[in-house]
């Protein structure tokens, strides 16, 4: 019998940006922006609110998701580029990327409207708790490293590839759960729990917290709980959803920029006892049975049970190392040569030096990938496609 993939909670219609630096050079002129005023926290109202968090990031190279005021906003602010219309959200990125492997999944969608329909791959089937079409865009801007923006006199360099999400969707903000979700979870081999981080309202958290805690208490003995952590619009609710996910599922996920927002500090991602005190400082923060974090440069799982997911660590790499270099549209036979690539060196000194220090972590290394138009959005989304596809065969 085939393993039956359920994957929540809400997926998402992104228009992903042309970058082009000329019309960025451009709205910074008309906006009068000025070097002081990047800042990444900024609350964002208009398009140059949108505009200074932007160049703070791809000043910083780092990559975030914020709320925006009005999706008016997004649509305005795309209107001044080249956009692709694609699928996001988590649960919707893993079926896309292991619908590449030839595996059918349940995606649980709060959302839906003909570019969905349009989108989806064949192979994967929809709850969708909406009663109406409706169009709410993510925006995703992705920046290349060395890309160079002029603010006043002032230049803006890009140290890393990165991106960013900018959002106001309030279907996924109110994360409505379709009633069929808690059988569809109870009938599952593997189910995925993510896009609480968008609920604004600690009310409407505890309504959606009960709604799937009533689906994983069903799920079948052996059965894989994975949950994907992610960057909470109001950043307190995220310890509730720990109180509450961290006894109830196996796999508790995060990429490095969740690691260090739990922790409050940052971590050198290639200094293995720095990563180690930092595993066991989660460990203490998030008791779940096992954590996961991912990286550019490895992925790891620490925990009792980590030594299981080596293989779906491997997994996850690959998928997002296959996507990074071949962006959407990969092919199985791309996924396999990524398989074949040479991993990174300080990958593989580093994922050594970890276990050696702390046995109760499996690290794997990413692959050192070479492309000169990289694809850095929806890695982490594309990294859980990966994992579970290959924790399903196991």
């Amino acid at each position: 019998m085939s393993t039956r993939y359920v994957l929540g909670l809400g997926g998402t219609v992104d228009y992903e940006i042309a970058w082009t630096p000329d019309v960025l050079d451009r709205l910074v002129a008309e906006h009068a922006i000025t070097p002081d005023e990047l800042d990444v926290h900024v609350p964002i109202g208009s398009e140059r609110d949108l505009l200074r968090t932007l160049l703070a990031f791809v000043r910083d190279g780092v990559g975030g998701e914020r709320f925006v005021a009005s999706s008016d906003i997004v649509a305005a602010f795309a209107g001044h580029f080249p956009v692709r219309v694609t699928l996001g959200g988590t649960c919707v990125r893993a079926a896309i990327a292991m619908d590449v492997l030839g595996l059918a999944s349940t995606v649980h969608l709060v959302s839906i409207d003909d570019h969905v329909r349009r989108l989806l791959p064949a192979s994967t089937s929809y709850l969708c708790s909406a009663e109406s079409d409706s169009l709410d865009p993510h925006l995703i801007v992705q920046f290349p490293a060395g890309t160079t923006i002029r603010v006043g006199s002032d230049e803006v360099v890009a140290p890393h590839p990165n991106r960013i999400i900018y959002v106001n969707d309030p279907p996924n903000r109110e994360l409505l759960l379709h009633p069929g979700l808690p059988d569809a979870m109870a009938d599952a081999d593997v189910v995925l729990v993510s896009g609480f981080n968008v609920i604004q309202d600690a009310e409407t958290l505890e309504h959606r917290l009960a709604d799937v805690r009533k689906g994983l208490q069903r799920l079948a003995p052996g059965a894989l709980a994975y949950f994907e952590d992610a960057g909470y619009h109001v950043p307190a609710l995220a310890r509730r959803v720990r109180d509450e996910l961290s006894g109830l599922v196996d796999v508790y996920a995060m990429n490095e920029d969740e690691l260090q927002s739990w922790l409050g500090r940052t971590v050198d991602l290639l200094d293995a006892d720095d990563v180690a005190a930092a595993l066991v400082e989660l460990a203490s923060v998030v008791p779940a049975p096992t954590r996961v974090v991912h990286t550019k440069h490895w992925a790891l799982a620490h925990g009792g049970d980590a030594e299981r997911y080596r293989a779906p660590l491997l997994g996850g790499i690959t998928m997002a190392g296959t996507r990074y270099v071949h962006g959407d549209g990969f092919t199985p036979d791309d996924y396999a040569a990524t398989g074949t690539t040479t991993p990174q060196p300080e990958g593989v000194a580093f994922a050594a030096a970890l276990e050696s220090v702390l046995p109760s972590a499996v690290c794997v290394p990413a692959f050192a990938l070479d492309t000169a138009a990289p694809t850095t959005i929806g890695l982490g989304d594309t990294f859980v496609g990966g994992f579970l596809a290959a924790a399903g065969r196991a």
